[in-house]
């Protein structure tokens, strides 16, 4: 794994990812980043600028001319790499397959050949150090850039992904659900995405503040709220209506292929999340 050390923070972070193409969330997240006075240097994207929305070459123009920190998701990787699918590892024949067909073909049709090296060149983690911690930002897992890792995943097999790394605080994306678990002294957080929404009924997007405080760090996760209609008909006028095209007003998603039973059985409820707080560490 290339991994990117961006050095101690001592002020507020934004992370999220899943842009997916959506130009219109991405627009919402990076005025949210300037109404909160945080510059770019402190946003961090964790991957999949593009994938199932309309607009992957603006959205990364987008993306790329704001300077925030991005690192390489699968569908960067696969895109860079002129691969004939987007890497997430789906099942042949499964819907999330189907579906993929459709949309990746005309990612890597729409971006253009600076976009794809721009991507080839980015790292695939990140980490940084804050009050004592130790964070390192990946897209999935330590494991693999396509390991899906949700709530209700195994302590256990999250563990065994930490193994691999020597940092308190694990933060991935990929799997599309946000959420924040303490495993003994460590803890592995997802930041959400903000191109689709969380299966929840709504329309938003999530993504995650790391905010340094007398010694700890406050992790709260945000909603992100954003013109969903337009992103939609963005999609209708360049021939994408899709089921991911549905998706993004009915806050459903067209397919539950990779989801453990309890994050199936969740479908439609809307998501809550509590705040965590990492106390600081002397590593003295």
């Amino acid at each position: 794994m290339t991994l990117l050390n961006l050095g101690s923070f001592e002020d507020q972070l934004l992370i999220f990812g899943g842009s997916y193409g959506n130009l219109q969330a991405t627009q919402a997240l990076l005025q949210v980043s300037e109404k909160l006075g945080i510059p770019a240097s402190h946003v961090i994207c964790n991957g999949d600028c593009v994938a199932y929305c309309a607009q992957p070459e603006e959205t990364v123009e987008l993306i790329r001319s704001s300077g925030i920190k991005v690192l390489m998701g699968n569908c960067e990787q696969s895109l860079a790499n002129g691969r004939e699918d987007c890497g997430c590892g789906f099942e042949t024949g499964s819907s999330c397959s189907v579906l993929a067909e459709d949309w990746y073909p005309y990612c890597a049709e729409q971006l253009s050949l600076d976009a794809k090296r721009w991507m080839g060149g980015l790292p695939e983690g990140l980490c940084f150090d804050i009050e004592g911690r130790r964070f390192q930002v990946v897209h999935g897992g330590l494991s693999a850039i396509n390991r899906f890792i949700f709530a209700s995943t195994s302590t256990e097999e999250k563990q065994m992904e930490m193994v691999l790394s020597d940092a308190d605080v694990i933060i991935g994306g990929h799997a599309g659900l946000p959420f924040g678990e303490r495993l003994g002294e460590r803890y592995w957080l997802n930041s959400g995405v903000i191109g689709m929404p969380a299966n929840d009924g709504t329309r938003d997007g999530w993504y995650l503040l790391l905010m340094p405080n007398e010694g700890k760090v406050h992790c709260e996760w945000h909603r992100l709220s954003y013109d969903a209609r337009a992103a939609q008909s963005a999609m209708r006028k360049l021939d994408r209506f899709n089921g991911y095209a549905e998706s993004l007003l009915s806050g459903i998603w067209p397919s539950m292929d990779i989801l453990p039973d309890i994050e199936r059985n969740q479908r439609g409820r809307r998501l809550t999340l509590e705040s965590i707080t990492i106390p600081i560490v002397n590593r003295a």
